[in-house]
């Protein structure tokens, strides 16, 4: 996904005039993102509730930090033809500890990432792939109620109770505390767009193949 940050966080602040978006079913209340922003600005945000989302060992040679929107198509490639194969040969191997931060362009990349974090670290990997799995059908609507509803239904075939997930999504203190941590850790390290990456403190944008990207981790390996 291409789009400069400064333009998708103008855009949403324009989309995200109310403070919730208010579902006909129901009246449920989901966050937006320009809420969430607009009470950034007015106030210092608590992210100590926002847990880096981690595989791989601790004391591994490379770091690789992705960033990443649960909405972006390219995110989305990287997952399904690149990450796994990284997973197996060189998370699981101890050479990688690989750090996943989510970029929120939307509101619906805002829900994924409270519905993937809402079973905790045991589960947040698992949710993930289902995510990215299921991205064109989840996305396809583009109806908010019903695209809540499928993330929720992705929730709960993950194990996590109904009124659980639904409570991860109306969750306003995590959806602000989300988005002060994706701004602040973005802002610092630079990115632009999705898929990014920063291997050892170095930024390295655009989806990969597992060719390409395997020779990025090998030359920091043989460094």
């Amino acid at each position: 996904m291409n789009r400069l940050i400064a333009i998708a966080a103008a855009a949403l602040v324009l989309a995200g005039g109310i403070y919730a978006w208010q579902s006909s079913q129901g009246g449920t209340s989901y966050p937006t993102l320009g809420a969430a922003q607009a009470q950034s600005a007015d106030a210092e945000v608590d992210t100590s509730m926002v847990v880096e989302m981690a595989l791989g060992d601790e004391n591994a040679p490379v770091e690789v930090v992705e960033y990443a929107s649960f909405t972006c198509p390219h995110c989305k490639d990287f997952h399904r033809d690149t990450f796994k194969d990284v997973k197996a040969n060189y998370i699981d191997t101890g050479k990688v500890r690989f750090i996943y931060r989510e970029v929120y362009f939307d509101r619906y990349g805002l829900w994924a990432s409270m519905v993937a974090r809402c079973g905790g670290e045991a589960k947040f990997f698992g949710i993930v792939d289902m995510i990215y799995d299921q991205q064109s059908e989840w996305t396809a609507s583009g109806d908010p109620a019903t695209i809540a509803g499928e993330l929720a239904r992705i929730g709960r075939t993950a194990g996590i109770d109904g009124d659980e997930v639904d409570a991860c999504l109306r969750d306003a203190e995590m959806a602000q505390g989300l988005v002060a941590s994706y701004e602040e850790n973005a802002g610092r390290d630079g990115i632009r767009s999705t898929p990014s990456f920063m291997i050892n403190g170095e930024l390295v944008t655009g989806n990969k193949s597992f060719a390409d990207f395997s020779a990025l981790l090998d030359a920091e390996l043989d460094s």
